[in-house]
Parts: C-alpha cells; structure tokens; sequence
C-alpha cells in the first residue's frame, strides 16, 4: 500500500509499504478514509526530534472497519470510527484515570503511545491506505455511517480535543476571558472551545493573517499581531488588564519578535520561552495556564545547549509572585471525543471550517512543504488515499 514515509529533515515521500496485519486479538484494521497533517509532525519534518527515516507519518486518523481480531467484541466489518491519536489499553492505572494521553503498557519505559510518531512505540502512521488499531474495542471511537461530517470528525482525532484540553488545563469557566497564543489548528480550536463554552473574550495572537483572520470570524476572538508590538501589551490595553486564564498553543519553537534572522521561521528568532513568559505576563495573579504546546527533552535543532536538552527559561519567579497554576501535558483524547462527536452530530459544535484542503494521499510532500511554510490559507490538510 502507499504511505507517508519521513525520508529526512524537510523531505518525505509516498512510498509502497508493507500493509498492517492483525497482530492481537485485541487489534482492527481500517481502510483509511481520512488522514490528517499535524502540526506537530512538522517538528520531526524539520528534523527536530530524534525521528530517524522510515516513520510512516499519521496520527490523526478516520477509517471503515475491514479487518476484527477474534477478541474484539463491539466493533464489526463495515463500521466507521475515529481513532484518537493516543494509543493507550485500557487497564493501566493511568488509563483507569482517564490519562490515556499517558498509558503505561502501550509503549515500554515511556508514558504514552501514539500512531506514526517518534518515541510514541512502534505503531505506524495512517497517512496510508490502511492502518491496525490496537485495543481496537477502547480506541476506536464509533461514527455514525455513511461520509456526512468526514472533515469535523477527522478532527476529533487530535485538534478538536486537544484545542478544549488546552482550556480545560488552563480551568478556564464560562464568562472568563482567555489569550490564546498561536492560531494554529490547536489554538484555533482552544479558542472556538472557549468561544463554545461561553468565554466573555477571547484574544488570539499569530502573525499570520489569514489565521487571525479564522479566529476572528469563527471564534469572535480578538486578534493580536505580536510582530507589530508587545501581545501582552495589546492585550492588557484592550482589556484593561491581565486576563483569567490563558492557553500555549504554540510549544517549543516559538518565533521571539525581537530577534531577527532570514525568515519568518528562520530557527534564529525562536526562544522556546516567549510563549509561557508571555503568558504569565498577559494572565492575572492567581489565574492558569494551559499549556498543550509541545516541549520536547531533546531538540537536536534547538538555538542553544540549553534548549537541546529541554531546557528553558521560564519566570517561575513572576509565576510564582502571582500565585498562577499552570497545567502541561498531551491531551488524553478519550477524556472529551465522544462528547465532542455528539457536539458535531446534533450541530451545535462544527469545526470543519478549520480543514482549508482535502487533497489526495500523493500530494502529500507538496502540502508538507505549504504547511511548514506557513503559507497563507493553508490551515489544516486532510490526506485521502
């Protein structure tokens, strides 16, 4: 079958692979019908992880049933579902807590597994044609039959859960005001969470416009430009002062505006600490932050030793002189997807408007190149084999 092979940093390729086989009882095997771009699949695009060639990439995936192991019990040939990127069994003492983000025997020595992504075990990635899904009975979320609402339940794989983790970590209730740094697809999504929730305002700073310009119509954020000033700043004139709580929805390779270099993304404007600075600077005293950027404990890319290891240097000082909580971690899917599909069926939650392109499985390494650039109007790409 055709993949998504990482074949080295900035370069991946369509490739022949060998097709998933049932390996467990337990396992399923789905025709891919759905397969999403992540942006976290372009730090190991850009080659900062540890990522080694070979990866089949994809972890936001949406499929039909072909294939049941003998143990599997509520899944049949023919069903439509969901898989949450977070491969987890089920029975571990994190998984009974609903921390499914951080299972214990999915992937040995580590918290936490995950399809086609390094370090997260040895599941390969849906942006293929066909993909094995372990613990088929707990992973598989089921969709109603048929193609109706493909693009918004693709993104209850990843963006759309994790986009409502970021406020939840941030505790953020009906009525508060909410910053969200980063209009990505997982800041977009913690900002139409907020918006669907009943924040009283929502801010969203980027410095791409188009993006901005999402937040603005379909999350009626406000939107802040950190190129053309000091966000939390703007922020605060706005508002009048610091707001409840606030979201990092970019991570590690954050773009500093004081620092120059030859792009916009050029590695030398990153300080992996501006976002969670600003943060604590933007939010009041004794307001949270959430935080489902990703951090990383290597980065072989990074602008300094410290970096690389992991390291940055954040405020606790200031943080802790305001008495602010802060909240970190990958989202535990399981925890808010069957809520969130129900949201999407009765039509009070639709994120499709996030998708920009749904493109064949081979345009792959073109949308890659598109998404990494952040080129304007390219959001979220959905992948069909």
């Amino acid at each position: 079958m055709d993949a998504v092979v990482y074949k080295g940093p900035h370069d991946v390729a369509v490739e022949e692979v060998d097709e998933p086989t049932i390996e467990h009882p337990n396992d399923v095997l789905i025709d891919i019908t759905t397969s999403c771009i992540c942006g976290s699949d372009l730090h190991m695009y850009e080659g900062r992880t540890a990522a080694e060639p070979g990866i089949v990439f994809g972890h936001e995936n949406v499929g039909v049933v072909t294939e049941i192991g003998d143990a599997v019990s509520d899944l049949e040939v023919g069903d439509r579902v969901v898989a949450p990127f977070n491969v987890a069994c089920g029975f571990c003492e994190n998984c009974e807590n609903g921390k499914t983000g951080f299972c214990t025997n999915v992937n040995p020595g580590f918290a936490g597994g995950a399809y086609g992504y390094v370090a997260m075990g040895p599941y390969k990635g849906g942006q293929a044609e066909k993909l094995r899904i372990p613990y088929a009975d707990f992973n598989a979320l089921q969709l109603p039959k048929g193609d109706e609402h493909e693009d918004a339940f693709s993104l209850l794989a990843d963006v759309f859960p994790t986009g409502w983790h970021g406020i939840e970590l941030a505790n953020f209730e009906p009525g508060d005001s909410v910053a969200v740094y980063g209009a990505g697809p997982v800041g977009l999504m913690a900002a139409y969470s907020a918006k669907i929730r009943g924040a009283a305002e929502i801010y969203v700073v980027d410095r791409v416009p188009s993006r901005l310009e999402l937040a603005e119509e379909h999350c009626d954020a406000t939107t802040i430009n950190f190129e053309e000033g000091d966000p939390v700043e703007q922020i605060k004139e706005i508002h009048g002062g610091g707001v409840d709580c606030g979201v990092d929805a970019v991570g590690y390779q954050a773009v500093d505006s004081e620092k120059e270099g030859d792009g916009a993304y050029d590695p030398a404007r990153e300080n992996p600490a501006v976002v969670i600075n600003n943060l604590i600077r933007t939010v009041k005293p004794t307001g949270e932050l959430g935080i489902p950027g990703l951090y990383v404990p290597e980065d072989p890319g990074a602008p300094d030793d410290m970096a690389s290891q992991g390291r940055i240097g954040i405020d606790f000082g200031l943080l802790f002189e305001k008495g602010q909580a802060l909240g970190t971690g990958q989202c535990n899917v399981k925890e808010y997807n069957r809520q969130l599909r129900d949201l999407i069926v009765e039509g009070r939650a639709d994120p499709s408007w996030l998708v920009s392109h749904r493109v064949d499985l081979s345009e792959a390494p073109e949308m890659y190149e598109a998404f990494d650039a952040r080129d304007e109007g390219v959001t979220k790409v959905l992948l069909e084999p």
